[in-house]
């Protein structure tokens, strides 16, 4: 089920968009070409990198991407647009190009993750919708992988929907986790429209419900014998949960020739109650059944559970995981990079400055190269370079840093392996790209995790990879910045 089957999303922009399109129609700048650049600015959480995921539901609002009759009316209706232009939009669609990171690929702050080169008015009136499916499904991606790591090889499930900002935040949250390495969720909707594995076994109220907590153990152990997992934290986890699950285990699933598959721990000290409860249950012959823990869980809840010797084996994480709890915002950005007009050869480049300058922006129409040492597979560095550029893998490369930019490496030529990142994905308008399955990108996110250096794996204070700029673009944004500088000067 595709979003663009059950709603059209085009409306979903900011005002400026719009008033700044309408200024370009009338101006007669509208087949002006550009090139605008998606990136962000910091890694969630201060980690070592970020993933990358909501490209599918890009393509699939750019695909249907079209103004309906209700929509100009409502435009009109505002007093602030031509009718020229607002009959221009009766047939507008998309006729750009847009190049992009696969999804599952990890990124590194201040590289374009998505260039669109397209008409003016094209660019610019999909710039909202481009970074809310971007910055949202990133976060929870990039948040879920740190939780995953911190499991090290136990499973993590998506428990997260009803502390969702709103429904679409549970189900696309939810596809992003799977991305970044949840092996399921709780969420439904998420299962059948990604075919994500879902999972569940039972609330509180089950258990209070019936008349005691042996009865609803025995009622749902009859109604799920292939796949029993106990909630055993409703009224005393060591004085009757266990008991009553050990009881349950011999006195129902036997007889039936199942085994009790697990029990889950909500609330309390998990250290303490998952240790006791291993060596109750492997005292009677239920060592192997898993130790699931809930419990407003993060990635440091979990290392920490870890160090304490817990032994839990399966993690239901929710509101930190679906909302990102203490990094809420993956703040990507949209920014002009080039221009150029009809009868002109090549692209103008275009700088933001600023008086911060990790937010003076790189100009030019752009790719992005990955560079990997040849003997191990690992990365090195990202190299931004202008969209035309090639290189030999044999030759020395001299990489620039975009901030400080006295800063340089040589990366010796023989030592190194280089993989362009941005794909296309739209050509004049029409879609060149299929995106895989939730489980293929998963797949592309576990390969990438194993490109990285383990000191760039950490939680806490990463090794942080060098994003750099080509010898060719250095020079452009070295001289755009002497440019700009002499012209403040002649102002003042």
């Amino acid at each position: 089920m595709k979003q663009s089957e059950t709603r059209n999303l085009t409306m979903m922009m900011d005002l400026y968009e719009m008033t700044m399109a309408n200024g370009y129609f009338n101006d007669q700048d509208k087949d002006t070409r550009v090139a605008f650049d998606v990136f962000y600015r910091s890694n969630p959480d201060g980690g070592g990198f970020a993933i990358f995921a909501g490209l599918e539901q890009i393509l699939e609002y750019i695909e249907n991407l079209h103004f309906d009759e209700e929509d100009i009316a409502y435009f009109r209706s505002l007093n602030i647009f031509t009718e020229d232009f607002l009959a221009y939009l009766k047939d507008f669609k998309f006729s750009g190009d847009i190049y992009a990171f696969k999804e599952g690929t990890i990124m590194y702050p201040n590289e374009p993750i998505i260039t669109v080169v397209a008409p003016l008015i094209d660019a610019q009136l999909i710039e909202t919708a481009l970074l809310a499916q971007v910055n949202h499904q990133s976060l929870i991606a990039t948040k879920t992988r740190r939780i995953v790591s911190a499991a090290e090889g136990r499973a993590v499930s998506d428990f997260g929907a009803r502390r969702a900002h709103n429904m679409d935040a549970a189900v696309y949250g939810a596809r992003a986790a799977y991305i970044g390495g949840a092996v399921g969720t709780a969420t439904v909707l998420a299962g059948q429209m990604f075919d994500i594995p879902v999972s569940g076994t039972m609330a509180h109220s089950w258990v209070m419900y019936y008349k005691d907590e042996f009865e609803a153990f025995k009622h749902y152990a009859e109604n799920y014998p292939d796949g029993t997992v106990l909630l055993v934290d409703t009224y005393d986890v060591i004085g009757s949960g266990i008991p009553n699950a050990i009881r349950v285990a011999k006195e129902v699933l036997e007889p039936m020739g199942k085994r009790l598959k697990g029990i889950r721990i909500d609330s309390g000290d998990l250290a303490y109650l998952s240790k006791k409860a291993y060596q109750m249950l492997e005292a009677e012959g239920f060592g192997d059944a898993i130790i699931s823990a809930s419990s407003d869980l993060d990635e440091y809840l979990i290392d920490s559970l870890k160090t304490q010797g817990a032994k839990i084996n399966s993690w239901g994480v929710g509101t930190n995981l679906i909302t990102s709890g203490d990094w809420p915002a993956f703040g990507g950005v949209y920014k002009l990079a080039a221009a150029k007009d009809k009868e002109d050869a090549e692209f103008t480049p275009k700088i933001k400055l600023s008086e911060n300058s990790e937010k003076v922006t790189n100009p030019g129409n752009k790719t992005i190269f990955r560079i990997y040492d040849k003997e191990s597979g690992k990365i090195r560095a990202d190299l931004i370079c202008l969209a035309d550029e090639t290189f030999d893998e044999s030759k020395d490369m001299i990489i620039f840093d975009p901030i400080e930019t006295w800063k340089k490496t040589k990366i010796k030529g023989g030592t190194y392996t280089l993989r362009e990142l941005l794909v296309p994905i739209f050509q004049k308008g029409a879609c060149v790209y299929t995106s895989p399955s939730v489980m293929e990108i998963r797949d592309i996110c576990t390969r990438e995790k194993d490109t990285l250096w383990e000191e760039s794996k950490r939680l806490v204070n990463p090794h942080e990879v060098y994003v750099d700029l080509s010898d060719k673009l250095y020079h452009i944004k070295s001289d755009l910045l002497e440019e700009m500088s002499m012209k403040a000067l002649g102002e003042q």
